[in-house]
């Protein structure tokens, strides 16, 4: 029997025979409280008109400096369905109060209906990734039944858009939950309710607005009090604050599944080593199962992160060997690793891009990883560390170590925050401690750019371009990789 004819006779399943439609008029009345001006169906949720495609529901949401009504004809035009709008319109619609309150609605809604496993992400560093890499995983096994929050939809607006996305017939929801003051994630994962709650690591990002690692610890474990009764909660157990986090589960009657190096992770690594494609073949203990399987993302924190993986896999009653099928062909994503080859004098560079956020721990990683990527040269475009506040000089000079580390040859520092480690570069270096590394400080990516292209790429060398989103760095990236080739 042929592969198709096996698909065909695939066993149907109760999800089989729900309606595709992802809502139709009466159910976001019922969900929102609202008024549908008549039938219709349809099956999606937007709420930027850029992104509308046919058959989508626009939500015309009202913040603090536009207006989503003001976008409405641009939304039908690309094809919308229908729009959720809080006053009358000729087109299809359903009318609330409030559209903000009303998507927060849908999203309950959707969250009700959902048959699924929840999984819900968090973490100070990786959570993108680690979120896309147990949706793969998922994927593979469901049928076209797994659902995630796209790009980094991870706040108060982002999350709601994802639940009201999910399909009835979906088999399992990833979704990932940022935040930057205590108390934010409380409020999404009261929406997600999950019943697997993932912390990837603790380290200082938006130290600012929180004053410690431990209180960054105890604002992530805020995912754990929207678990479902019999949840679990996977946590690092490499980190120092491991038993915080783990006695914040257990408070909320979680089991607990760690991961990582430690004897005490029931995820345990065992052995990694480098794989031939750049990325890592890894075997790990997991209670009384031995795992083995590659990892296509280079470096060590990759490794960490496929063990996190697993463990929600796991936890989340998947198929750990498609978890490792789809560890093994992820790629890069744009702005969190994807790699370009780009044609340069002498042949071709390899641009690393890891443009769209950039803490401590996740800047010494990514040095780490460039230091391990073979090249003649190596090139680090960084840009500054946002939210760090009075930590922030201390911080960015003691980057110069781990591009010490990772042997850079010319560094391009970008935003004024960068100026500390320009300070710390310029110091004079006693000739048995190594090599001075060569670097310029820029405002902006413009100037970035140009301190690239003044320096003059050639075959064989490594960039890598890391820094906070706002900085702008995709910029640089898209300038470049148009040379792709």
């Amino acid at each position: 029997m042929n592969a198709l004819r096996k698909t065909l006779r695939w066993p149907k399943t109760g999800q089989d025979i729900k309606r595709l439609a992802l809502w139709d008029a009466g159910e976001i009345a019922a969900a929102t409280g609202g008024t549908a001006s008549g039938d219709f169906q349809v099956s999606g949720v937007e709420m930027d008109s850029r992104d509308v495609r046919a058959g989508d529901l626009f939500i015309a949401l009202c913040g603090e400096t536009t207006d989503g009504h003001r976008f409405l004809d641009k939304a039908f035009a690309n094809g919308a369905a229908a729009a959720l709008v809080d006053r009358p319109i000729e087109q299809p619609h359903v009318l609330v109060k409030d559209t903000s309150v009303a998507l927060e609605l849908l999203a309950k809604a959707a969250r009700k209906r959902a048959a699924a496993r929840i999984i819900g992400v968090t973490g100070s560093v990786g959570k993108t990734g680690v979120k896309e890499a147990i949706f793969a995983a998922l994927e593979r096994t469901s049928r076209g039944g797994a659902h995630r929050s796209v790009r980094s939809y991870n706040n108060h607006v982002g999350v709601p858009l994802s639940l009201a996305r999910m399909a009835p017939r979906s088999g399992y929801g990833v979704f990932e939950m940022g935040m930057n003051h205590a108390g934010e994630i409380s409020g999404l994962t009261a929406q997600v309710r999950p019943h697997v709650a993932v912390i990837t690591t603790i380290a200082p990002a938006h130290i600012e607005n929180l004053g410690s690692e431990e209180a960054i610890a105890d604002a992530k474990a805020e995912i754990f009090q929207g678990l479902e009764p019999g949840g679990t909660a996977v946590i690092p157990a490499d980190s120092p604050h491991y038993e915080r986090l783990r006695a914040a589960a257990e408070a909320r009657g979680a089991k607990v599944l760690s991961f990582g190096r430690a004897d005490h992770a029931q995820v345990r690594l065992l052995d990694a080593i480098p794989a031939a494609n750049g990325g890592s073949l890894v075997t790990a203990a997991l209670e009384d199962q031995r795992l083995c399987y590659s990892v296509a993302e280079p470096g060590e924190h990759w490794i960490t992160n496929s063990l996190c993986v697993m463990a929600a896999v796991h936890a989340a009653g998947g198929d750990l060997g498609a978890a490792g099928l789809a560890l093994a062909e992820m790629g890069g994503l744009k702005g969190r690793g994807a790699r370009h080859r780009i044609t340069v004098p002498g042949g071709h560079a390899l641009f690393i891009d890891e443009s769209y956020n950039a803490n401590p721990a996740s800047m010494r990683a990514t040095l780490s990883q460039l230091g391990a990527t073979p090249a003649t040269r190596r090139i680090a475009v960084l840009g500054s560390m946002k939210e760090l506040g009075d930590f922030a000089p201390a911080f960015h000079a003691q980057l110069s170590e781990p591009l010490s580390g990772a042997d850079v040859d010319y560094a391009i520092l970008v935003g004024e925050e960068m100026l500390p480690l320009a300070r710390e570069l310029g110091k004079p270096i006693h000739p048995s401690l190594g090599k001075a590394i060569r670097f310029a400080h820029c405002e902006g990516p413009g100037e970035a750019i140009a301190a690239l292209e003044e320096f003059g790429l050639a075959g064989g060398d490594a960039v890598l371009v890391k820094g906070s989103n706002s900085v702008g760095l995709g910029r640089l990236v898209a300038h470049f990789a148009a040379r792709e080739g």
